[in-house]
């Protein structure tokens, strides 16, 4: 038997009316019982039935994600907290893999009535797609965008913060020959980490080992280190601009015999699932894909309900995992 709005209103013992507020998203539902209403959704496993909905309401019940790529492990942490928190709320996720390169504004996504809200994951040339959203006035959320000016309705992640807890920790532990190895330089991200890591050894008056421009790839990371190797000198500590440029150069390092974390000790940045499976468990910085992927949805949730008026910026910070990569024992 397919469960009805009806059951959901009788699980919650309250009323239909209330019930259908809560999967339109308005918000004029107290939240213990928009709670409640969630909850009886979850235990009922109540689907909304999308067609009559959006004859209903003029909606679509459709929220497209445009993403540049699905092979990262935070992307996917995101994806996946999207998906749930917008599916409580009856709606769908599409997702699009863009490589952000040509304008492809004109995108499946936005044309005329696809989608009632769209979700941009660190978007590249993100302003061609801001432009034609804002043109068609379609709801947007931009997640990790690349500039700062677009901050107006984004969650972005504190990378300065990160990059300068990464330097602070591997200071702290006394190492002053400290080596940063970048992303790509496109990512605003990786232009916010490098700066948080010159703030704090310059707060300390130390200059880096080596400053390496890249990309977020294990081969960056190897083909540094083993430069360093056969260069005969290498620094006592290194801050990788994610987990895999990490994992790279605790490959190499490996290899030669070099001792991770007793002669060179290695940050991460990510925490990707792989960071606490290999060994030497990797320390790195969390980003909260869950408090991300939650932030987003909700924003965009109050954008389509009208209840958001002006845009605000949402950023969370990342949390440094301490692990066997730079604390022996």
């Amino acid at each position: 038997m397919k469960v009805s709005i009806f059951d959901v209103a009788k699980k919650s013992g309250l009323s239909v009316v209330t019930v259908s507020r809560v999967l339109n998203g308005a918000g004029t539902v107290r939240e213990n019982n928009r709670q409640k209403v969630l909850d009886a959704i979850k235990e009922l496993d109540y689907r909304p039935n999308a067609a009559a909905r959006s004859l209903a309401s003029g909606k679509t019940g459709i929220i497209g994600l445009i993403v540049t790529t699905l092979q990262d492990s935070f992307f996917d942490a995101v994806v996946k907290e999207l998906n749930e928190t917008l599916a409580l709320h009856g709606y769908f996720l599409a997702i699009s893999i863009s490589t952000g390169i040509g304008s492809d504004e004109n995108h499946y996504l936005i044309q005329e009535d696809r989608v009632d809200g769209l979700i941009l994951l660190s978007p590249m040339k993100e302003d061609n797609y801001i432009v034609e959203l804002k043109r068609r006035g379609i709801p947007y959320v931009l997640i990790d965008n690349q500039l700062p000016e677009n901050d107006t309705y984004s969650v972005t992640i504190d990378n300065f913060k990160g990059g300068y807890a990464a330097a602070s920790h591997l200071l702290e532990l006394g190492h002053t020959s400290i080596a940063h190895l970048c992303g790509n330089e496109m990512f605003r991200s990786t232009r916010e980490r490098r700066a948080g890591f010159l703030q704090a050894l310059q707060e300390r008056g130390i200059p880096p080992f080596e400053i390496v421009p890249g990309d977020f790839e294990i081969g960056m990371g190897y083909g540094t280190a083993k430069r360093w190797l056969q260069e005969g000198k290498l620094p006592a500590a290194v801050f990788a601009g994610d987990d895999n440029i990490a994992l790279g150069v605790i490959n190499a390092l490996m290899e030669a015999g070099v001792r991770v974390p007793e002669e060179v000790a290695v940050v991460g940045y990510d925490d990707h699932y792989i960071a606490s499976q290999l060994r030497p468990h990797l320390t790195t910085l969390r980003q909260p894909a869950d408090k991300i992927g939650v932030a987003a949805a909700h924003m965009l949730l109050r954008r389509i309900s009208g209840e958001m008026k002006r845009g605000s910026n949402i950023r969370i910070d990342p949390e440094l995992i301490v692990r066997e990569s730079t604390h022996s024992g």
